[in-house]
């Protein structure tokens, strides 16, 4: 089969010609893959060597996958030959999506819902992490006002999409000014442009300086000191990139503050408990894809010949949207 692999000691992408993957375990399914998102996790996977089990030159990422079920291990029940699934990858393991096939828990997959393979492989990573982040961690359907860094992402532009459905007032995002228009047309009520303003005097502008009720930190880097600090009183931050670290963020005791860390694919190694919110957080988001409330409004389309550079363009930030190569 044809897939991309990648050189851990060069930090290269190569396209190769491998042999069928076969099951790990009696849980697996062998899937044909239709289409696989990209995401900035699969972009670093140079950070990845220690985590994964026999990361050598034909390791083969993409956790985002919409294919078809083409073979089963012993002990999988509720799926068959045939069947039609999403689901969101274990970075952990090897031969992922970027593959012409894949192997998968089948515990973790998703039934595929009533859109394209294109549309569906975008939505993962980026659309369960954001469900997962409003809905589980902050409650958004109780909140008024919410912060984003980095709207423009997969992640934020869902974000915004799920606070305007569950009817946020205060939408505020932060992206480069060239993308405020999109973040606008998606539900954002705020737009910060993060190189050339203020992001903490304009929040606390715009909030009449009570602070958002909630954060959200799609970034990393020093903006989770950024969220803290337009927080209002026992305001709460979900940190997607780095671990919270309470201690440098302003007045953090004093307002009451809590933090929250989230990783969607942690739910992989944390058994039954982990696996079920990977899997419910994907059912939601699907409805909501299936009866158009949450749309992909922005979907680049490659082939898997095309994957190694777009995943290099993601990590230097050069996309807006999300990016999905259509492999079958």
């Amino acid at each position: 089969m044809k897939a991309i692999t990648y050189q851990q000691p060069q930090d290269t992408f190569s396209l190769a010609e491998l042999p069928l993957p076969q099951l790990h375990t009696e849980f697996d399914v062998l899937v044909k893959v239709h289409a696989v998102g990209l995401n900035p996790v699969d972009s670093k996977v140079n950070f990845w060597h220690g985590m994964v089990e026999n990361m050598n030159d034909s390791f083969v990422g993409g956790l985002d996958v919409s294919g078809e079920i083409v073979s089963t291990g012993e002990a999988v029940t509720n799926w068959k030959v045939g069947d039609r699934v999403l689901y969101h990858g274990n970075m952990r393991r090897s031969h992922g999506g970027f593959a012409e096939y894949a192997v998968q828990d089948s515990r973790t997959l998703t039934p595929h819902p009533a859109i394209s393979a294109e549309l569906a492989a975008a939505t993962p990573c980026a659309a369960w992490t954001a469900y997962r982040a409003l809905v589980d961690k902050l409650n958004i359907a109780e909140r008024s006002s919410l912060f984003i860094v980095g709207g423009a992402g997969g992640v934020g532009s869902f974000a915004i999409q799920l606070a305007k459905l569950f009817g946020v007032k205060n939408i505020i995002a932060t992206s480069s000014k060239v993308n405020h228009e999109y973040l606008s047309m998606l539900g954002a009520t705020h737009t910060i442009d993060y190189q050339s303003e203020d992001v903490i005097a304009r929040v606390m502008e715009i909030t009449e300086h009570k602070g958002v009720d909630v954060a959200l930190d799609c970034v990393g880097g020093d903006n989770d000191v950024i969220a803290a600090s337009v927080l209002g009183f026992e305001g709460e931050l979900v940190e997607l990139v780095k671990t919270v670290n309470p201690t440098v963020y302003p007045d953090a005791f004093l307002k009451g503050l809590s933090f929250h860390q989230l990783s969607l694919g942690s739910g992989h190694v944390n058994g039954e408990i982990g696996r079920a919110t990977i899997v419910n957080a994907g059912k939601a988001v699907s409805k909501l894809l299936e009866t158009g409330e949450l749309t992909v409004p922005e979907l680049k389309v490659i082939s898997l010949e095309q994957v190694g550079d777009a995943l290099l363009d993601i990590r230097n930030q050069r996309t807006v949207g999300k990016v999905v190569a259509k492999i079958a």
